[in-house]
């Protein structure tokens, strides 16, 4: 019982991150979405060491949204971006 609040607190946490990374994605800011992805990741990797900070659920669950927002962020940063003034 006493460790539901804590999960729920850590929950919030990596939600906040995960929207901040969609919304920075879906408004096609490259620098803050890689800023984003990274704290999201680092929060993540210290939450996994934390004993019990996360359920083995909520550890796959978010796992696998990181690799998902890895893949889609690849290639999305400014020097791929051709200038539209060059033929």
């Amino acid at each position: 019982m006493f460790g539901l609040g804590k999960k729920k607190k850590t929950s919030a946490r990596l939600e906040a991150l995960v929207s901040s990374v969609r919304m920075n994605l879906s408004n096609n800011y490259k620098d803050a979405a890689q800023e984003s992805l990274r704290a999201f990741e680092d929060a993540l990797k210290e939450l996994e060491a934390q004993d019990g900070a996360l359920t083995p659920k909520q550890k796959a669950a978010y796992e696998q949204q990181l690799a998902a927002f890895q893949a889609e962020m690849k290639h999305f940063t400014h020097k791929d971006q051709k200038p539209t003034w060059t033929k």
